[in-house]
């Protein structure tokens, strides 16, 4: 399944690196490409990975989830 979240904060291709990787950590995501001008991370997972684990991998690396898209 993929899901599609809007994440502030990143500036650089450096944040968007640090972004891909924290999502891409959490149990079950298979895949997760960031796209910084757009401003969102699309997330490839099981169906049992939930927004919140999402959001708390993002928010832990210091950047802003703002909602599901």
């Amino acid at each position: 399944m993929e899901k599609k979240m809007l994440v502030e904060g990143m500036m650089c291709n450096h944040c968007k690196a640090s972004v891909e990787k924290v999502l891409n950590a959490v149990p079950g995501v298979s895949a997760a490409v960031v796209d910084l001008s757009a401003k969102t991370a699309v997330v490839t997972c099981e169906e049992t990975v939930t927004d919140d684990a999402l959001f708390a991998a993002v928010e832990k690396k210091g950047f802003k989830p703002v909602k599901m898209l």
